[in-house]
């Protein structure tokens, strides 16, 4: 019995999120159904975690087992040929048995998304949030930060959050500009529920002036979701990396 893993990269747009649910199309569904009918077993596939609907992935990370003789390096290239259109697995490799996608996971990289063009981009506007207006991005990269490190992040997560230890480390949040547009991009080891989403509604808030980057401190230490910005949409997010080592500044002056 192996266990593989596989990157994988989709569009999120028509799926209804990363996992499997009973009528709606789905990553782990896809990729379930897919690999069932390529190996002849029951296959079931394991994520790094998941994405809401709408939301996009570059380097999302999977796991299954199988007892099939199909060798490793071929599945990129006969998934290629199998699978959608909007979902590619672009690198496989065989992994120890204790390997699990998600618990070995010790960081994650997402990235937000904007369009600041007065009119949104045609062929933006899957992968982008349109926020036409000015922003002071050295404003939100001050703001960005105040989010570093280990915090409680209650303000900046859904009211739906089941779990009940809220704090997270965050070790670098990035305010980028872009022909166009701006990036936000963030790197923690876990993330709750929205998170990402509303750190992004919240340093636009900041980039459009309605809240002071020092004012960032006090509103994680509320731990309040109202004191927060908005939950930005979906289609802005993409969930660019796992890590599986140590995070460290130098991988982050690589990266």
């Amino acid at each position: 019995m192996k266990k593989i893993k596989l990157t994988v990269a989709y569009d999120g747009t028509d799926f209804s999120g990363f996992q499997k649910q009973p009528g709606r199309r789905t990553v782990q569904g896809t990729l379930e159904e897919v690999l069932g009918r390529i190996t002849g077993e029951s296959v079931q596939i394991y994520g790094s975690g998941r994405t809401d609907a709408g939301v996009h992935a570059l380097g999302q990370v999977c796991h299954f087992t199988t007892s099939g003789l199909i060798p490793v390096e071929k599945y990129p290239y006969i998934l290629r040929r199998t699978l959608p259109r909007d979902l590619l697995v672009y690198a496989a490799e065989e992994v120890p048995h204790d390997f699990h996608a998600q618990k070995s996971a010790m960081w994650k990289t997402y990235r937000y998304q904007l369009d600041l063009q007065p009119l949104p981009g045609i062929f933006e506007r899957r992968y982008r949030t349109h926020v036409p207006v000015s922003l002071d991005i050295g404003a939100m990269q001050e703001a960005a930060n105040h989010l570093t490190g280990t915090h409680d992040f209650t303000s900046f997560c859904s009211a739906k959050t089941e779990v009940i230890d809220r704090v997270r480390t965050i070790f670098r949040c990035q305010v980028c500009q872009e022909a166009g547009g701006l990036v936000i991009e963030v790197t923690g080891n876990g993330f709750l529920y929205n998170m990402v989403r509303i750190i992004a509604g919240t340093l636009v808030e900041v980039g459009k002036k309605r809240v002071k980057p020092e004012e960032i401190p006090f509103i994680i230490q509320a731990k309040d979701r109202q004191k927060a910005g908005p939950t930005f949409p979906p289609e802005g997010l993409v969930l660019v990396q796992v890590g599986y080592h140590p995070w460290t500044d130098n991988y982050a002056r690589e990266s």
